[in-house]
């Protein structure tokens, strides 16, 4: 008897995990977080959708249920973080579909690319079939956006780990008064020596170790190896200056998630009291 209770008690817990490796890796959840800063004015808040690492991965017929989500956020701007694609990613037959579903819906949406996009024999075919699309890439350069008469630094380095990244030329002629957000697909970007002048490092990559257990937190990341200490959500690096990462929506190499849902995320930077 105690013999075929651990038997059932075993094929429960293995039935339990792969039902939550399921749901972790097909289903997705939109995290949101509220970032504060005296430099936008009491009435300004920015809500930016961040869609990072999707590799290819469709949830739904069409991406449906991505595109709906992405709809019901009525954000003012999209941001792409890299790695749409993997490197063995041999049509965009998924993928740019479901671009043309996000500008349609809105016509402000940035790229930056990941090492994904350049470990990928087509970059070029890919990143122009971007621009026909009508994104924005901004492969180290800055750009402002407007809104309530206030204005935020938009600017994209491309990706750290390929070593296509150049933070001069992403920072150039950038106004530091205004608050500034720096798309970086690799969290990599913060080990670059000297300051970089952003208050907001929006990044992707790590998949937030696609696998983790409780306690432990991510077993291993891209450029951190083990027990990483960047792996997902949200990192003070300086008085004023956060790095944010998004665990991101596909999987690369083993495709599964466990205890790590996909997930987008809506991001909101609003005014923060002058003392």
């Amino acid at each position: 008897m105690k013999k075929l209770l651990a038997v059932f008690t075993l094929l429960g817990f293995i039935f339990a995990c792969c039902w939550k490796v399921h749901r972790d890796t097909h289903y997705f959840k939109m995290e949101k977080v509220t970032f504060r800063s005296p430099k936008l004015r009491a009435d300004t808040n920015i809500r930016i959708l961040q869609i990072s690492d999707l590799h290819n991965h469709v949830f739904g017929r069409d991406n449906e249920r991505l595109i709906t989500a992405v709809r019901d956020t009525n954000p003012d701007l999209i941001v792409l973080t890299g790695d749409l694609i993997d490197k063995t990613t041999m049509t965009f037959e998924h993928v740019f579909p479901f671009i043309d579903q996000l500008t349609a819906i809105h016509q402000r949406v940035f790229f930056v690319p990941g090492n994904h996009e350049w470990e990928n024999g087509r970059t070029a075919q890919f990143l122009n079939g971007l621009r026909e699309r009508k994104i924005t890439i901004l492969n180290n350069r800055n750009i402002p956006i407007v809104k309530n008469n206030d204005t935020i630094n938009l600017a994209g380095i491309d990706d750290y780990g390929t070593e296509h990244d150049n933070l001069e030329e992403t920072f150039n002629n950038l106004n530091t008064d205004d608050y500034t957000v720096l798309l970086s697909h690799s969290p990599g970007i913060i080990q670059h020596e000297g300051p970089i002048p952003a208050d907001l490092i929006l990044s992707g990559h790590t998949h937030g170790g696609q696998i983790r257990f409780p306690l432990i937190g991510a077993l291993i990341a891209p450029g951190q190896g083990y027990f990483p200490k960047y792996d997902k959500g949200t990192f003070r690096l300086g008085l004023t200056q956060h790095l944010y990462i998004d665990s991101g929506l596909g999987t690369t190499r083993l495709p599964v998630r466990f205890l790590n849902k996909s997930q987008l995320s809506l991001i909101t930077i609003t005014a923060e009291a002058r003392e």
